[in-house]
């Protein structure tokens, strides 16, 4: 008998796959089923619905990257401004990386589910709205030391970050409407120069 955690997890693996190559709205549960080698009794003795099953790939997906490529990129020891660098260059390989997989640019995974759910599915959309927050959190605590230690001279470092995590996602979208990996190559480091001031008294 396959543990239980061992079904469910197989589950999200055939769902991340598809969600993030094709899209939420295209796939259906059968067809995850059948990947996952499940029946559909076992699907929904864990997801109430495919709803609930997304929610649980955004959060495996955001797990992922914040154990990942993120958490190294904001490595605390790196120079605040070296973290939003390795940032740029890890978001480049991996995308390119999908691409000689695929055939094609993916995008991210947020950004896709954002654009085909959020205006229908509130939930959905307030998930995603706290994993881009806390993105924006990381650029805007890299932002903080970077004032603090004087490297930067100061700014409002709230809204420079969301306009950091805007001009990311921004430069993926395109690079993802064009199948180019390289765009992030050409355009990411363009992300330091963003700067939003503090608003005078």
């Amino acid at each position: 008998m396959i543990p239980a955690t061992d079904t469910r997890s197989r589950i999200v693996t055939a769902a991340k796959t598809r969600f993030h190559s094709r899209s939420y709205a295209n796939v259906g549960i059968q067809e995850i089923c059948e990947s996952a080698g499940v029946q559909k009794g076992s699907f929904y003795h864990f997801f109430a619905s495919k709803r609930d099953l997304a929610l649980a790939v955004i959060d495996e997906f955001a797990d992922d990257w914040a154990n990942g490529f993120v958490a190294e990129a904001f490595d605390p020891a790196l120079p605040p401004l070296e973290r939003i660098d390795y940032l740029i260059d890890a978001a480049y390989f991996w995308q390119k990386s999908i691409k000689e997989v695929h055939g094609r640019m993916l995008g991210c995974i947020f950004g896709n589910l954002t654009l085909e759910v959020s205006t229908q599915d509130d939930i959905l959309r307030a998930k995603l709205l706290a994993i881009f927050s806390t993105a924006q959190s990381r650029f805007k605590d890299a932002l903080d030391q970077a004032v603090a230690d004087g490297t930067l001279a100061p700014l409002d470092t709230a809204l420079t970050a969301e306009a950091m995590l805007a001009y990311l996602e921004g430069v993926i979208l395109l690079a993802k409407s064009q199948n180019d990996p390289e765009l992030l190559y050409r355009l990411g480091p363009a992300i330091k120069t963003l700067r939003i001031e503090q608003a005078s008294a």
